[in-house]
């Protein structure tokens, strides 16, 4: 675990860098009437690298070998269950739209996978969907993906 953990932390040490450094390329950290549209990628650049920071130089100075990485068993079948899932919702986005996507990923991963009794599933299904569909659809007017039933 501890050999994941450097890794990781290596790797997203210099995706914040490059994310942070390429925020100030890219746009101006300061405008005439305030923050620029680099001031938030900026920042949020130096606290992703602060926090790779720790969980790099946390890696190193553990003593204790850690658990594997990668799960066995039935972990190992829920994680690839939940990668399966991700990848059928993002090929369906197009297809059937974000709303009726979510609505079937959030039930498989709540039927099929946590085994969740259908009042729950389908209401917290139903429920975000929904709520996302207003929140950024209706709301922010964010145009999301929609599909054959145009929504």
């Amino acid at each position: 675990m501890r050999g994941a953990d450097r890794t990781a932390g290596a790797v997203l040490l210099a995706f914040a860098l490059a994310f942070g450094a390429g925020a100030l390329k890219q746009y101006a950290y300061w405008a005439p009437n305030g923050p620029g549209p680099a001031f938030l990628p900026f920042w949020l650049g130096v606290v992703m690298a602060l926090l790779a920071m720790l969980l790099f130089v946390g890696a190193l100075r553990a003593k204790e070998p850690g658990d594997d990485w990668l799960p066995s068993g039935e972990g190992l079948r829920r994680l690839v269950l939940v990668l399966g899932a991700t990848v059928v919702y993002v090929a369906l986005l197009g297809v059937l739209g974000m709303v009726v996507a979510m609505v079937l990923f959030l039930v498989v991963l709540m039927r099929v996978i946590d085994r969740c009794g259908w009042p729950l599933t389908l209401s917290v299904a139903l429920a975000t969907a929904g709520s996302i569909y207003l929140v950024f659809g209706r709301w922010l007017k964010v145009p999301l993906p929609t599909g054959m039933l145009g929504f």
